[in-house]
């Protein structure tokens, strides 16, 4: 079990043979105490959420007793380091935070809990004034989670179809759809990259806004600029690898994994090459080292310490 596995660990790191052994000693010591303060936790921890602590909509048995633990309730009243790591996404961390909160019955805040394009936070600075084309989520959604990491002017494919419809005659707007667009002259508003935060819900519309973007170096119904003319391509970023998903359906379901393998798929089948990207998300080696941050800076939250980052 969860909260077996890490009463053991807490015990084992802290070099004790039995928890229930060593307690008179520690109690001693720190009679007059609520918790062990040591300069670094012995241990630090990072969680995947759905299949660890949720299944679909209900909160596995463990989960709430290996929180219990962290967040105090062990033998040695000690409070541990953790983060929530996913691949989700969507909406901003803030509300998803709320909503894990009251299931698990602990408050979980946003700074411990990373979604795959939580890490697009170090890139705001890069565009904060500059055209930015988001993908993904439900209508507008992963704009407004844009603008809270700093990006001044997302746009979303909806705004693109509003502006000329003639991009993708085979959708027309929802009044829902319309209300969520911004009025915008893409063709005086060159994008500079474009970030799929969360899995797109028209892979059509995006893999066509794309491929437009992409080769009319930003500008969506210009002339065709082949990349190796391009003084500064359209940088192009994706926050999930995975290519399947667990739903409630019985089989996988095809993730953002798989809209980048069309998108690829078509952009390769027009120009005869793949088109160059950034690719985040777990198991990627630049969402470990921002999460090895988020965790070292919780770490810095519980103790003042600012040593070396405790197993995890």
């Amino acid at each position: 079990m969860l909260g077996g596995y890490l009463s053991k660990n807490l015990a084992r790191h802290l070099q004790l043979t039995s928890p229930r052994a060593s307690l008179p000693s520690i109690r001693s010591r720190y009679l007059q105490r609520d918790a062990i303060r040591f300069p670094t936790p012995p241990l630090a921890f990072a969680f995947d959420i759905d299949g660890v602590l949720i299944r679909g909509e209900d909160v596995l048995p463990p989960a709430k007793r290996a929180l219990s633990i962290l967040e105090g309730d062990n033998a040695f009243k000690m409070k541990l380091p953790y983060i929530l790591l996913t691949n989700g996404g969507g909406v901003s961390e803030q509300e998803r935070c709320e909503k894990l909160s009251a299931k698990l019955g602990f408050k979980i805040h946003p700074h411990q809990y990373i979604q795959a394009h939580t890490i697009l936070k170090t890139l705001s600075h890069k565009y904060t004034d500059a055209p930015v084309l988001v993908l993904g989520g439900k209508r507008d959604q992963v704009r407004q989670v844009a603008a809270g990491y700093g990006f001044k002017k997302a746009y979303t494919t909806l705004d693109v179809l509003a502006w000329n419809p003639s991009v993708w005659p085979f959708h027309q707007l929802t009044m829902h759809e319309a209300a969520s667009t911004k009025d915008v002259d893409f063709s005086q508003t060159p994008i500079s990259a474009v970030f799929v935060f969360h899995d797109p819900r028209n892979w059509a519309l995006d893999v066509q806004v794309l491929c437009d973007v992409i080769q009319s170096a930003g500008v969506i119904g210009g002339p065709y600029v082949p990349l190796e003319q391009q003084t500064k391509p359209v940088e192009l970023v994706f926050c999930n690898p995975d290519l399947i998903w667990r739903s409630d359906f019985d089989r996988p379901r095809i993730g953002q994994g798989g809209f980048k393998a069309a998108f690829q798929g078509v952009f390769k089948s027009l120009t005869g090459s793949e088109y160059p990207h950034v690719q985040f998300g777990k198991p990627t080696r630049a969402t470990y080292d921002f999460a090895t941050q988020v965790l070292s800076d919780r770490v810095k939250e519980l103790t003042g310490s600012v040593g070396p980052l405790p197993p995890v």
